[in-house]
């Protein structure tokens, strides 16, 4: 249905802070989509001369059925409203996955979307005693900014030594990016911490504006150019299970799988158990919980 006609340009209230920051990143973002999509992908031909890395912005606009100036002020940040219409239409023609049109829908501040809830800092007795559980796996709880609210042994014994205790933060994402490289757990940082940090800006989206949140981008963003670079990419991905190597300077390196469980009543939070991927790696965790026990 082509839908050039709605009234998708009305004029929204006055902005907050949290709504200008909101439009920042909704307009960067589907810039950054947008240069992915090429012509060929949605059966355009490419066209002499073409300045745009992707689509133009006329060319979304045709393909969504939506007018030209109104995807021109919505990819400006411009204060305009969009329908859960539109939007689907836009998505589609950018190719969005099932994260990336969640994290549109978010920074749109769509219709009928869940509230965002607040970020947990703290998990009960009840939380606490399942990941204890869990030893000798390894058993941690984040929340979605990967701040660290719960441990157990098994977790203390891979990852934690002596340089990530100096740091002395609970948070992952901090911990990764500012630990000096020979002391990082994760062997295979490259691959693995853009998906860390793309999964970080998929919850960012409930959160654009936010004090808390906007002062831990500012500064780890600060603390790590790496860490900086990623977060301009712009991508995003849902959490999901992945085979990590680890490594760990008395046992050596360890394959695991991380597998991502879902909290009854902490929406934003996960716990993320650590198994091992093969018998090498099972028999080295045992001997890490052999070292602990002092043996």
């Amino acid at each position: 249905m082509d839908i050039r006609g709605t009234t998708e340009t009305t004029a929204a209230p006055a902005p907050t802070p949290a709504t200008t920051r909101r439009r920042s990143e909704l307009a960067a973002f589907l810039r950054g989509r947008r240069a992915r999509v090429t012509p060929a992908d949605v059966g355009m031909p490419p066209g002499p001369r073409r300045r745009t890395p992707g689509l133009r912005r006329e060319e979304v606009a045709q393909l969504s059925g939506v007018g030209v100036t109104w995807y021109t002020w919505l990819e400006q940040g411009r204060p305009i409203n969009a329908s859960a219409q539109v939007l689907d239409a836009v998505a589609r023609t950018l190719r969005l996955d099932k994260a990336e049109r969640e994290h549109l829908y978010h920074l749109a501040e769509v219709p009928h979307v869940a509230r965002r809830e607040a970020t947990a800092n703290a998990v009960g007795p009840e939380i606490q005693g399942i990941i204890d559980a869990l030893d000798p796996h390894p058993a941690v709880v984040y929340n979605s900014r990967y701040d660290i609210l719960a441990t157990n042994p098994a977790y203390q014994d891979v990852f934690v030594g002596p340089a990530i205790e100096a740091i002395g933060v609970s948070n992952v994402l901090w911990t990764l990016f500012v630990v000096p490289e020979p002391h990082c757990p994760l062997v295979f940082r490259d691959s693995e911490l853009p998906v860390m940090v793309a999964t970080l800006r998929g919850a960012y989206g409930r959160h654009v504006g936010e004090p808390v949140w906007e002062d831990f981008i500012r500064e780890l963003s600060a603390a790590s150019p790496e860490f900086a670079r990623l977060w301009a990419s712009g991508d995003v991905v849902p959490p999901g299970p992945r085979v990590k190597t680890f490594r760990h300077e008395a046992v050596g390196e360890l394959r695991m799988t991380s597998v991502s469980l879902s909290i009854n009543g902490m929406p934003e939070c996960r716990i993320v158990a650590y198994t091992p991927d093969d018998e090498e790696t099972r028999r080295r965790t045992e001997r890490l919980r052999t070292l602990r026990r002092g043996a």
